[in-house]
């Protein structure tokens, strides 16, 4: 597994990835109607370039295949990370989220905070991230249940 930075060449294909990672194991939690709002079909990809221009993207690759990526601004906000289905359980989100560990440490930022679904809750905390509070979403007019949660940066000597 490579992990390398994102370019605008990526989009479309990490938008594949967004979708069929949301479609593929959200449904276990949320409702259709939920996970049509959230994955919308089809993606619009100049959205997605436009977003992920604004972040600090890592993407994970098996043999050239976008296996799985995750978004990390400045300000220690994780946007995104999704792994697709068949790459899921294999450590990539645990890989992802190493690299922007790494990232925040060397960007001198000591607290990375994110809004998890009820589906990455879990993996989060296996992480080290704390709840913070859950909270009631709409996106496209649907509700939604997340939790925002946050990790604070050990310092490496």
């Amino acid at each position: 597994m490579n992990i390398r930075s994102y370019q605008p060449e990526d989009a479309a294909a990490l938008a594949e990835v967004f979708t069929e990672a949301i479609r593929s194991t959200a449904n276990r939690d949320y409702v259709p109607q939920q996970i049509d709002a959230w994955a919308l079909v089809p993606t619009d990809t100049s959205d997605w370039s436009k977003r992920l221009g604004s972040q600090i993207v890592f993407i994970a690759e098996e043999e050239s295949e976008v296996a799985g990526f995750i978004t990390f601004e400045p300000s220690g906000h994780l946007d995104h990370l999704y792994v697709q289905s068949r790459f899921q359980r294999q450590g990539v989100a645990s890989m992802l989220c190493g690299r922007v560990e790494k990232e925040a440490r060397s960007l001198g930022i000591s607290r990375i905070f994110t809004e998890a679904s009820i589906t990455a809750r879990p993996f989060f905390e296996s992480r080290g991230f704390l709840l913070v509070a859950p909270q009631t979403v709409v996106h496209r007019g649907v509700s939604f249940v997340n939790y925002k949660m946050e990790r604070f940066m050990q310092e490496t000597r």
